[in-house]
């Protein structure tokens, strides 16, 4: 069976591993924008499978195109994986010159939102639904929004990506060589936030609960438009010095980071447009075997299961109070830790995820001959 899969997150080098895993089951290849948000492929492992492809509005989610669609599917393919939502420009783009050569297609969906679509999305996103063999949905929740959209297609619930295992793991030396870089002893508690710095993720609730924690630090991993605001509060709160930015961490060093923690939280606020679809810091920070907290948005609670401790959205008290907890439990810090990474083990590797990718794909495919023979 030979896979082609298009996707903007492999500009992501962590998310490269995915291919590596898929090789294991089937021939794949893939295709990215050569640019996305300005700035071309994060450096990684090199991987031939990988074919970086010009686009039409680089970096707008939804409303992307590649430059020659057909020129993606030049050499015979037995199915396309779409890795974008039902209802993006790009998405409908592909299925056509899927349509066009006579090729099955799927897409992938995170949208855990029943939402009215503006036109001209709800319009893609039926011609879509009809034109594809079938769909992923990231969530469970996302795979009902599609039913209740009128997707009747064969449809499978697997995460976008896993973690690899091996790199996201209890790391002694890389937790005593970051905590010393940011002048934390062992016996100081870091709590961690990994993400894009914008209100929705509810940051400034998790500053505001750690600025009441005497002798407690704090640490964000990641950019965006509220670190100036976070600077701000953290000064007038009187914690800056217990405040640590770390900036863009490349993603195949973020496992270090994460094992420099006591605690990761992810205290995302749900909006009228948007709710967390998955939470992929969680995943990591718990095959790290780090505790984790998240708000009670979206996937959040699904994804940590009893191996996290929810608490209220924005509620700043309830949140301050589990972190209180487990500072002063290291026993209840140990078991949360060891729960999440069995958790991971079990459901969220990147092994895990391509064998239940691959078997999908084989349920797809009609009784025709494999690409390599029609070539002939």
């Amino acid at each position: 069976m030979r896979v082609l899969y298009v996707s903007k997150a492999l500009h992501v080098a962590a998310y490269r591993e995915k291919l590596r895993a898929l090789a294991e089951h089937i021939d794949i290849r893939a295709v990215t924008p050569d640019r996305w948000n300005g700035a071309r492929f994060e450096p990684g492992q090199p991987d031939e499978r990988i074919a970086p492809q010009p686009v039409v509005l680089p970096g707008h989610n939804h409303f992307h195109l590649y430059a020659s669609p057909r020129a993606l599917l030049a050499e015979p393919v037995d199915l396309v994986h779409i890795d974008e939502e039902p209802y993006s420009a790009v998405t409908a783009q592909l299925v056509s010159a899927c349509r066009a050569r006579g090729i099955p297609c799927l897409f992938f969906a995170w949208q855990n939102l029943a939402k009215r679509l503006p036109p001209p999305f709800g319009l893609m996103r039926a011609y879509v639904f009809r034109a594809v063999a079938g769909g992923i949905a990231g969530t469970p929740r996302a795979a009902e929004v599609l039913r209740r959209a009128g997707f009747n297609r064969p449809l499978a619930t697997i995460p976008q990506f896993g973690v690899d295992a091996a790199r996201f793991a209890p790391d002694v030396p890389a937790r005593t060589s970051v905590r010393a870089r940011l002048g934390a002893g062992e016996s100081d508690f870091v709590v961690g936030f990994g993400g894009r710095l914008v209100r929705e993720k509810g940051v400034h609730v998790l500053l505001a609960a750690v600025s009441g924690l005497a002798g407690v630090r704090l640490l964000f991993l990641g950019d965006g438009p509220e670190r100036a605001a976070l600077v701000r509060e953290a000064a007038h709160a009187g914690c800056a010095a217990r405040v640590h930015f770390a900036g863009p961490v490349h993603s195949l060093e973020m496992a270090r980071w994460l094992c420099a923690l006591d605690a990761l939280v992810l205290p995302s606020l749900t909006r009228s447009n948007w709710t967390e679809q998955f939470g992929r810091i969680l995943v990591e920070a718990m095959a790290c075997e780090v505790p984790v907290v998240g708000s009670g948005a979206g996937e959040i609670p699904h994804v940590m299961g009893s191996a996290g401790i929810t608490v209220s959205e924005g509620d700043v008290a309830s949140l301050r109070d589990a972190l209180a907890m487990l500072v002063a439990s290291p026993a209840r810090r140990q078991t949360l830790g060891r729960l999440g990474r069995t958790r991971v083990l079990a459901r969220f590797t990147h092994e895990r995820v391509a064998s239940a990718t691959a078997e999908f794909y084989r349920t797809l495919l009609p009784e025709r001959s494999p690409a390599w023979a029609r070539e002939r």
